[in-house]
């Protein structure tokens, strides 16, 4: 048996799988902010309850969390140190001397995670070619690392000049930190970022750095945690780029599970995309706090080398502290069910990035919530039912919803209460649905061609209507979408990426050489894997970033031969060419091109996800899966209309259903639009035909 854990803002996700069965059984709470494992530990109990003997058979958790992305928001870190060579102390601060906001002479930027005082320089100096020009003076070093005992450092990150070519001086660090300072957690660059660019190793480095007690504590009390419960199995982290790795690992590189949680959503999409031959999918995971997406084209979701944290300005490209790690390449944007609603300075409605979370969360949880959200708007609404909200786990109070809206929104705005509410719904989605079709654009796909996928509490709530404003055709609701994220744990490999640079003239280039390099990091990628219980076969896959020469930025190639001292020069040469042309359009033969990082990503086979079946209908009719009628608001009429609700685990293959409806679940709602048809596949899955957005419909 294996289970998923997905660690939300609001909610902590969980799947257990029988793999022997292909059963799945699912768990869902609210989140507990100062200690997630409190949740964590609360969801297994439940599901140890309903199969008792399960936790003592489990073989892997799998577990996706926002604690380092939290730690990074939220400052709460360790007290880190950076030590740099002599000249190089204020590169966090310089970065790229780029401004994100070129008109703004009051543009923020964000603070680096390691202050000026804490920023030390040592006497070394290596050429580009990672000869020794100054050997590491060792007695000024020691004394540097004194001087940061002083200051009472936790962590220390280690980023020396062109260190990735020869790393002799980091290692010496290391070994004079582990003498000077015993029991201070070290992060050297050569081992979480050997790669070209100052800024950004040294911002990668001084990241590791910061979060690296923080995650080495959590993952030990979870570990024991789960040890009293009974488990005795492997504990699994999902990385930022799509895999999963050892907890262990992933306590050694905590910079590469930063997108750990909203990843999984994006490996359940592609897997499901690959079942159904979906050529293009929209994967949409809507939670409570945020709504991640990612465009999937061909059975694959893109994976790119560097992102932002932290941003001043949340969705501003340039604002936010820069990592550069291997993530899945999603869209986030503060859009959830908890995204809070008000009036904005200009006197319109806005709603989101602000989320009220899980704690106090929507007014309808009554935990204390008084500001109006997204969730409060979809109850008052009637898209969710107050006595089924978790299965009936948790009622929700739509009177106390409707004061606050009425209070907070429709008054101070001087709108009627109804326009009020719809307005919140239906901008959250015309928010989503703009920042959408930007992602998309940018990367090559078509809006009419695209299959939407719902996963998250509130995705399939909003998916008809985002659907509609894309003008995307189609929507797929998978079985129990509201721990989504969960389900993509059992989707993704074991694996583990490394990179490192090496800047040589492809004409020049010792190609001996260089396949001696991909050899060391295939060597060292699979160790890795060995280290974290892997057995079996380890398939490698090897890319080369090139650019002309002169030029800032690479061009990523794939390398499907196994052996790169047998390539031809002038083929190599056509094969970047080729892909330069399909990128930007053109290419320029005359200029020659130089290779700089090498890439090898080692993963096992993934362990692949049998769905059940649902049983055959014999002679089942959908009314016999009718729960009754509700009363809900349809943007055609402007108005309350009936919508039929239906049970989803009485559903059957070959259900088809016609909307205005609702089908419920434990974890979730489909609301089922006006314009839309809804028929139910083999798995249990719901496939809906939405119709394009209306002239009729009624924005705010």
């Amino acid at each position: 048996m294996r289970i998923g854990i997905d660690v939300g803002g609001t909610f902590t996700d969980f799947v257990l799988l029988d793999d022997a069965t292909g059963r799945l059984d699912t768990y869902k709470c609210l989140t507990t902010a100062r200690d997630p494992s409190d949740a964590i530990a609360a969801g297994v109990t439940a599901l140890a309850a309903r199969h008792p003997g399960c936790t003592a058979r489990l073989e892997e958790v799998v577990h996706g969390t926002t604690l380092v992305i939290n730690a990074i928001l939220e400052r709460k870190g360790a007290r880190t140190g950076l030590v740099t060579t002599r000249g190089f102390r204020d590169v966090l601060e310089l970065g790229r001397e780029i401004r994100y906001a070129a008109y703004d002479v009051f543009a923020q930027f964000p603070e680096p995670l390691v202050p000026r005082e804490r920023r030390l320089e040592v006497s070394e100096r290596l050429r580009a070619d990672g000869s020794v020009l100054e050997a590491l003076d060792e007695a000024q070093a020691r004394s540097v690392l004194r001087a940061l005992t002083s200051l009472e450092v936790e962590s220390i990150a280690v980023c020396l000049l062109n260190s990735f070519e020869n790393p002799v001086h980091e290692l010496a660090l290391k070994r004079l930190v582990a003498e000077e300072l015993p029991g201070v957690s070290v992060s050297i660059s050569y081992e979480v970022l050997p790669q070209i660019r100052e800024y950004e190793r040294t911002s990668t480095t001084v990241t590791n750095a910061y979060v690296k007690p923080l995650t080495e504590g959590y993952l030990r009390r979870l570990r024991a945690r789960l040890g009293t419960l009974g488990f005795q199995g492997r504990l699994f982290i999902m990385l930022s780029s799509g895999g999963v790795t050892s907890a262990e690992t992933a306590a050694e590189h905590p910079v590469r599970i930063i997108e750990s949680g909203p990843t999984a959503a994006v490996i359940a999409g592609q897997y499901f995309s690959r079942l159904f031959e979906v050529p293009q999918m929209f994967c949409f995971d809507m939670g409570g706090t945020t709504a991640k997406s990612c465009l999937i084209q061909g059975g694959t979701a893109g994976v790119v080398p560097t992102f932002e944290v932290g941003r001043v300005q949340r969705f501003q490209k340039g604002s936010g502290l820069t990592i550069q790690v291997p993530v899945v390449d999603l869209m986030e944007i503060g859009a959830g069910g908890g995204s809070i609603a008000r009036p904005s300075r200009m006197g319109t409605l806005q709603v989101g990035p602000e989320s009220a979370a899980a704690d106090p969360g929507p007014i309808c949880y009554g935990r204390g919530g008084v500001e109006p959200t997204v969730t409060d708007a979809d109850l008052l609404l009637g898209y969710l039912d107050p006595d089924y909200f978790l299965g009936g786990a948790m009622k929700l109070d739509a009177a106390a919803a409707r004061r606050g809206i009425e209070e907070r929104v429709a008054e101070p705005l001087g709108v009627p209460y109804l326009q009020a509410v719809w307005g919140i719904h239906d901008l959250i989605n015309e928010t989503m649905a703009a920042a959408a079709k930007t992602h998309i654009a940018e990367r090559g796909g078509n809006p009419r061609a695209l299959t939407v996928a719902a996963f998250g509490g509130a995705g399939p709530v909003h998916a008809c209507g985002l659907a509609r404003k894309l003008g995307a055709p189609r929507v797929i609701v998978p079985p129990n979408a509201g721990v989504g994220s969960a389900m993509g744990f059992f989707a993704a490999p074991r694996a583990f990426d490394l990179v490192r640079s090496h800047k040589t003239p492809l004409l020049a280039a010792d190609f001996a050489r260089l396949e001696a390099l991909f050899r060391e990091l295939e060597a060292e990628c699979e160790r890795t894997l060995r280290r974290s219980g892997a057995t079996g076969a380890i398939e490698f896959a090897r890319s080369v970033d090139a650019r002309f020469i002169g030029q800032g930025s690479e061009t990523t190639l794939a390398l499907p031969e196994r052996d790169f001292a047998r390539l031809d020069r002038a083929a190599l040469r056509a094969r970047f060419d080729d892909e330069y042309r399909r990128l930007y359009g053109r290419t320029y033969p005359e200029s020659p091109v130089e290779f700089v990082s090498f890439r090898v990503r080692a993963s096992l086979p993934v362990r692949l996800l049998a769905l059940p079946k649902l049983p055959p209908p014999a002679g089942a009719r959908v009314d016999q899966a009718l729960k009754g009628e509700r009363r809900a608001y349809s943007p055609r009429a402007g108005d309350f209309v009936p919508h039929r609700v239906y049970d989803r685990y009485r559903l059957y293959p070959g259900a088809a259903l016609a909307g205005p409806a609702i089908i419920e679940e434990r974890e979730s709602t489909i609301v089922v639009g006006e314009d839309a048809c809804a028929t139910v596949d083999e798995y249990g899955f719901v496939w809906m035909d939405v119709a394009q957005e209306a002239a009729h419909d009624q924005p705010l």
